[in-house]
């Protein structure tokens, strides 16, 4: 049984929730609760902030204040070549197959700070597929957007992402990709040049464009189940015939309305491809 303090909190999450949809146009309605009640405790705690009130004040009175508060409730948990099996199965199993199309385009869903997108940049360099791709990288979160932009990360991480590329099939000498400065990383442009950075919702923005591939790992578990079904529609109406989707370890088109339209190429490294409109 919840203690009462427990519920009162929870009923000032799910307002403060709705205000912020109306205030900003943020809808986390969809969000895992277990995680938001989570972070949101943090945030007060990082902030002392005595209540769920005072934050609510804070918010609506500061937009900069309320920038800060997204960077900590969304998810930016990220990492280059995160899962090598899974860089590896897109490098052996998919990119052969787009290498037959005379342009590319792919979506990385939830981009968070670029690592992820570094990571296919190199892949599709590897293979030769670079210069006739578009990446269009998209976060809810225009600061780490900016971030992604960027494409420095730290470079105490550089060891463990060495060994995650070779992992995954690396070519060359991964330090070539980047330059080293002052504890930091700066990856090559050029890797990113074709990439288009801009935000998008997942749980309120529409279908944009049409994917050869899509990428959306460890995003979809901390959406409730009827904001995941709302997200696989999304991606559905946003692949090409025969297109590809790719998920995280923990994330499966398994129970969705939409698996049966769809074939698991990679089981172990959640890869699926459509196979009817």
């Amino acid at each position: 049984m919840k203690l009462e303090a427990d519920v009162l909190f929870e009923q000032a999450v799910e307002t403060l929730i709705h205000d912020i949809h109306a205030q900003y146009g943020y809808d986390f309605s969809g969000y895992a609760r277990a995680s938001v009640y989570r972070r949101i405790k943090r945030f007060l705690g990082n902030k002392n902030l005595a209540s769920v009130e005072e934050l609510r004040k804070s918010l609506f009175q500061d937009p900069y204040f309320f920038e800060n508060f997204l960077q900590e409730i969304t998810v930016n948990v990220t990492e280059m070549f995160r899962d090598p099996t899974f860089f590896l199965a897109l490098r052996e199993k998919v990119l052969p197959i787009l290498s037959t199309y005379p342009f590319i385009k792919i979506w990385d869903a939830g981009c968070s700070t670029g690592e992820e997108l570094f990571s296919l940049a190199i892949l599709l360099k590897e293979e030769g597929l670079l210069e006739r791709t578009k990446i269009y990288a998209t976060d809810i979160n225009q600061k780490v957007l900016k971030q992604a932009k960027e494409g420095i990360f730290n470079l105490a991480n550089m060891a463990s992402y060495t060994s995650a590329y070779y992992a995954a099939g690396g070519k060359t000498e991964f330090s070539s990709y980047y330059t080293s400065s002052y504890g930091s990383a700066k990856f090559d442009a050029s890797l990113v040049k074709n990439a288009v950075f801009y935000p998008h919702n997942l749980a309120t923005d529409s279908s944009f464009n049409e994917f050869h591939l899509i990428l959306c790992r460890n995003v979809l578990i901390y959406f409730n189940r009827e904001l995941q079904e709302r997200v696989f529609n999304l991606f559905d109406e946003s692949l090409v015939s025969l297109g590809y989707l790719g998920l995280g370890k923990k994330e499966t088109l398994a129970m969705s309305q939409i698996h049966n339209s769809y074939t698991c190429i990679d089981k172990s490294n959640r890869i699926y491809r459509k196979t009817t409109r």
